[in-house]
């Protein structure tokens, strides 16, 4: 019987070879786009998840009430490290880790830059990340010892085993290799190619030990581990108040733990609550993916009904024969599984060739692993859930016909059977509505932040990081660049243009005592201003012609409108303990979130290193002028590679997540549209078909093909203007929730919901009028001949 199921199966897709193209083209790219989504979606939701003792490791954070809300960030004070060890009898262990850097790593002729961290020991026995050589327990006891990568050791030495060799650092300190790590999985918090002791960094830098018993500086990050995967709440009741039992008073302040695998996924909070976050994305994508697949598979249903008339005879005959519901169920279940596994089989190969673009697309290195047993238990549960929803309407509506009725040519697919297929259609076109309308929106919202005033030119801007010689010889290097005449000026800060990396309070005359505001923090050389190109409002910029400026401040637009200062020049300030004289306002500079608004800022005359900021003459010979700057910095700094970014590039990655978000939304809308209209043309062929009697028999009595068409049209137009009125809402509902995240913000423009309309509409008849006009111009003589 399986034997004759299969034949049944197999001619009923060659005689109906235009439906089965139809159904198999949209499963196959319904298939194909939810892999891919969800190759996306796991490796987004496996962050961290190779870690052995991931489910009991927490960062420690910090709440902390003002600015009329409770603000949380990722980093302590140096001395929460040793405190948390006996903080609680069921923290196993702590460390301590800076905040990543990429370092100069030299071994003879070979000089590169790669990036790790400084951590202490306990960090290797806490994350376990796997070991080539080397005793994770001892690798880092030693101040003088690193741990490498497989990759850096290979760079560096030709070869893996490495352990006991040695690696200059800096150019400034030996360090013999104690241990190499595997490479770290993409998918990992910890991005690094080596790993060295903060015995050594406490070494060589003073500030570090100078903070082991300061509880004022949050500039650290501190990692526990639990002893019980459960004691989370527990540990966290029991050290929330460490920093008040500290001295720490002026705001109210508490830790909270962070777990481990919720740091990819759980960045964001408000008010101290977690709120928003990467899986926001994780949860929009795989619903796209659910309904991509859904709408694939909603095209079979309704080509498979709407042939209902075809397969009714047959239905007739098999139960005449003896064959039982429970039997027909099964072949067109049977039939709908096949093509399932055909679809399958030409979703992977398509998933194979898209992969290298859609990896370059999501800058993944994602692949299918077919020697996995979860990823062929996954896909065959998608081979059988298509299969399933795919073929359960047919297969138990084709089954419930009446044998008498059907071989007697009565079997009824009038209104009531239409209308599974006019709601199904509808929802086809719902969703792709709100696909469309949600890229569009996305895009305006991209729009509004890239045209957004920054508050300085970026064109010919470049930052160098800072290196001990750049620092020595920063003015040197400031008079070569500018005789070269390529160069038009130069700063140093503390902080690229396009990000922030330092916070402190601020006092002002007239500030009330409850109020506490976080200043934005930059400290720079001369030459800021006119440097990035921003307008000073008020007063100057800190010059060398004033020696009182060591003792100045200069402060953003956005903190004089907070503090709401009369006569601002000459207004003594507090800033840790002493006073500041405020010389200047400059324009606000947008060097946060494109998406939230420009925070008060102050900005003081001092050296914490960061990086140097160059502003290019402009010239058409760009790719000349870099090889004179180049020349200059490699002559001063010559230990070091000449490393360099353009501002303009480094700002637009903040647009990263949400450019991505706007082009696979573009992607999968454009397909989810293609798989309706498939759908829809394999509905209005078949629906000419059904109905070509009728329209012989319209033209004999003189209807014309315009209006023949116009009748054919009409019922599906009502369908998609409904599914418009239907979705357009939910769309505006979700993108509403979705744009509340944004302090700045788009808005929702009813053109956008008209011209989606419109589209939707316009698709449509162009598909459907096309197949109805091949009906309508059809000789009547044809269709009528057997009447």
């Amino acid at each position: 019987m399986l034997k004759n199921f299969f034949k049944v199966a197999l001619r009923n897709l060659r005689r109906n070879s235009l439906y089965s193209v139809i159904n198999i083209s949209g499963l196959s790219i319904g298939i194909a786009c939810s892999i891919l989504i969800l190759l996306w979606v796991k490796d987004e939701t496996s962050y961290d998840a190779f870690i052995p003792k991931a489910d009991k490791l927490h960062q420690v954070w910090v709440n902390a009430e003002f600015d009329g809300s409770v603000q949380s960030w990722n980093s302590v004070p140096l001395p929460t490290y040793e405190e948390m060890k006996n903080a609680h009898a069921k923290i196993a262990n702590s460390a301590v880790a800076g905040w990543g850097a990429e370092r100069l790593m030299a071994v003879g002729d070979i000089r590169l830059m790669k990036r790790g961290y400084y951590v202490s020991n306990e960090f290797l026995d806490m994350f376990e990340f796997p070991m080539l050589y080397g005793d994770r327990s001892e690798a880092l006891d030693d101040p003088s010892s690193i741990v490498i990568s497989e990759e850096a050791a290979m760079t560096l030495f030709g070869k893996t085993d490495v352990v006991g060799e040695f690696i200059k650092v800096e150019d400034t300190s030996t360090l013999k290799v104690t241990g190499v790590v595997k490479n770290v999985p993409q998918n990992s918090s910890f991005q690094f190619h080596y790993l060295i002791p903060w015995k050594h960094r406490e070494s060589i830098n003073e500030w570090v030990v100078n903070n082991k018993t300061n509880w004022g500086n949050y500039s650290f990050q501190v990692y526990i581990e639990l002893s019980d995967a459960n004691a989370m709440d527990e540990v966290e009741t029991g050290i929330k108040d460490i920093l008040t039992e500290k001295g720490q008073t002026d705001v109210p302040r508490e830790f909270f733990l962070h777990p481990m695998l919720r740091w990819r996924l759980h960045t964001s909070f408000e008010n101290g609550v977690e709120a928003g976050g990467q899986h926001e994305y994780v949860k929009l994508f795989t619903g796209i993916a659910l309904f991509i697949l859904i709408i694939a598979c909603i095209n079979f249903m309704n080509l498979a009904t709407a042939r209902s008339e075809r397969r009714a005879r047959e239905v007739g005959i098999r139960k005449s024969l003896g064959s039982r519901r429970e039997q027909l169920i099964m072949q067109f279940y049977g039939e709908s599984l096949l093509i399932s596994f055909i679809s399958y089989a030409i979703a992977i190969l398509l998933v194979l060739v898209c992969l290298p673009s859609y990896n370059n697309l999501v800058d993944k290195k994602l692949a299918i692993d077919f020697v996995s047993s979860e990823f062929w238990m996954f896909t065959l549960m998608i081979v059988f859930l298509t299969g399933f929803i795919s073929g359960s309407y047919p297969s138990l509506y084709l089954s419930s016909f009446n044998p008498v009725k059907t071989l007697k040519g009565k079997v009824s697919i009038g209104k009531n059977a239409n209308l599974p297929r006019k709601i199904l259609v509808m929802f086809q076109f719902g969703f792709a509505v709100i696909l469309i309308i949600s890229t569009v929106v996305i895009l305006k919202q991209i729009d509004l932040a890239k045209n957004r005033d920054l508050g300085y030119a970026q064109e010919g801007l470049i930052t160098i990081p800072v290196t001990d010689d750049i620092r020595e010889n920063h003015d040197l290097i400031k008079q070569d660049l500018l005789r070269t005449g390529a160069v038009v000026n130069m700063t140093r800060s503390n902080s690229s243009l396009t990000s922030i990396n330092s916070n402190n309070f601020l006092g002002w005359p007239g500030k009330p005592e409850s109020q506490k505001v976080m200043f934005a923090t930059i400290t720079t050389a001369y030459d800021y201003a006119e440097t990035v190109g921003a307008e000073m409002i008020m007063g100057r910029d800190f010059s060398r012609e004033f020696a009182t400026d060591s003792s100045s401040i200069v402060i953003n637009k956005a903190a004089l409108d907070l503090m709401q200062l009369e006569n601002p020049i000459g207004t003594q300030l507090d800033l840790w303990g002493e006073k500041r004289t405020l010389i200047g306002v400059i324009d606000n500079i947008l060097m946060g979130s494109p998406y939230e608004q420009v925070r008060p800022l102050f900005m003081v005359l001092d050296d914490w290193g960061g990086s140097v900021t160059v502003r290019l003459k402009p010239t058409e010979d760009m790719q000349a002028s870099m090889a004179q700057v180049q020349e200059v910095f490699e002559r001063h700094n010559p230990a070091y590679p000449f490393d360099y970014s353009f501002v303009d590039v480094d700002f637009q990655r903040k647009y990263t997540t949400i450019n991505l978000t706007r082009k696979l939304s573009t992607i999968f809308a454009v397909l989810t549209i293609f798989i309706t209209g498939l759908g829809l043309f394999g509905l209005a062929s078949y629906t000419a078909e059904q109905r070509i009697k009728e329209i012989g028999i319209r033209k004999v009595l003189g209807a014309s093909v315009g209006s023949l068409v116009g009748l054919m049209s009409r019922d599906f137009a009502k369908l998609v203007m409904l599914a418009f009125v239907v979705s357009a809402p939910v769309a505006y509902f979700l993108l509403d929730s979705y744009l509340q995240r944004y302090t700045i913000r788009t808005t929702i423009d009813w053109w956008i919901f008209a011209i989606t309309g419109a589209f939707a509409l316009v698709f449509a008849l162009v598909v459907v009028m096309n197949q109805a006009r091949r009906a309508a111009v059809a000789n009547p003589v044809s269709s009528l001949r057997n009447e």
